[in-house]
């Protein structure tokens, strides 16, 4: 399998961020550092001209799976979680901005005394204009994770590829910080990133993937620079795609 096209080639990315990213060591909300640093990626990222979305989840402050055990119905539990990314995306645009790089929250959960309504047509102008695009709010339905979400927001915008940020430099057979044995993959297919039940992302994120034939790179944000690094196919992170 060869690597994803790096960014000599790539037009048009999704990042994926995870809530949990945004706390850094802190065990829920925002952690103002590690806010500031990931938006200056993301910034120094886009001024490279290569369009940059990101799709942004709410671990920080609430996940929708986590609902039942507070006795809260999952498609209910699943609807905070959405505001749960909203209030990302919100933050994330500010500090983006304060980068000196315009940005604009897209939400999928229609909110507009607060921000834009997410629309394939909104995203794509505001992308044309060199501005982050921050899609919040998921898919704007229950049951489906921001993983999926990036993905979809992805093939929907014509993307070149699927940047999934986590804690770990790649995908490893086990966890590493459990596992010292675990060894990363370099390369996968999304066949055998199903097959092996890899954790990295839920199946249907890697199908949806699939079937559109996007690669996803998956790589750790906590250095600076990582984002601009992975669009050179500099770093380590493993590379799934068909």
């Amino acid at each position: 399998m060869t690597k994803a096209t790096p960014a000599n080639q790539w037009k048009r990315v999704i990042v994926k961020l995870s809530g949990e990213a945004l706390m850094g060591d802190s065990q829920h909300g925002l952690d103002a550092p590690v806010l500031a640093r990931i938006a200056r990626d993301l910034a120094n990222a886009a001024a490279t001209g290569v369009e940059i979305g990101v799709v942004v989840g709410g671990g920080n402050f609430f996940r929708g799976i986590q609902g039942a055990d507070k006795g809260i119905e999952r498609a209910r539990a699943d609807a905070i979680g959405m505001l749960a990314t909203i209030m990302n995306g919100l933050a994330l645009e500010q500090a983006i901005e304060a980068q000196g790089r315009q940005a604009r929250t897209l939400s999928a959960v229609p909110m507009p005394s607060i921000c834009e309504s997410y629309s394939r047509r909104a995203a794509l102008h505001h992308l044309a204009k060199g501005r982050v695009v921050i899609c919040a709010g998921g898919t704007g339905n229950p049951f489906f994770t921001t993983d999926t979400g990036a993905v979809l927001r992805a093939a929907e915008l014509s993307a070149d590829a699927v940047l999934k940020a986590t804690q770990v430099d790649g995908v490893y057979t086990a966890d590493p910080k459990l596992d010292p044995s675990a060894r990363r993959y370099d390369t996968l297919t999304h066949d055998e990133a199903i097959a092996k039940n890899l954790a990295v992302m839920d199946t249907a994120a890697f199908a949806l993937a699939r079937e559109n034939g996007l690669p996803i790179v998956v790589f750790s944000i906590r250095e600076e620079g990582a984002i601009a690094a992975t669009l050179r196919g500099a770093g380590r992170a493993t590379y799934v795609a068909p």
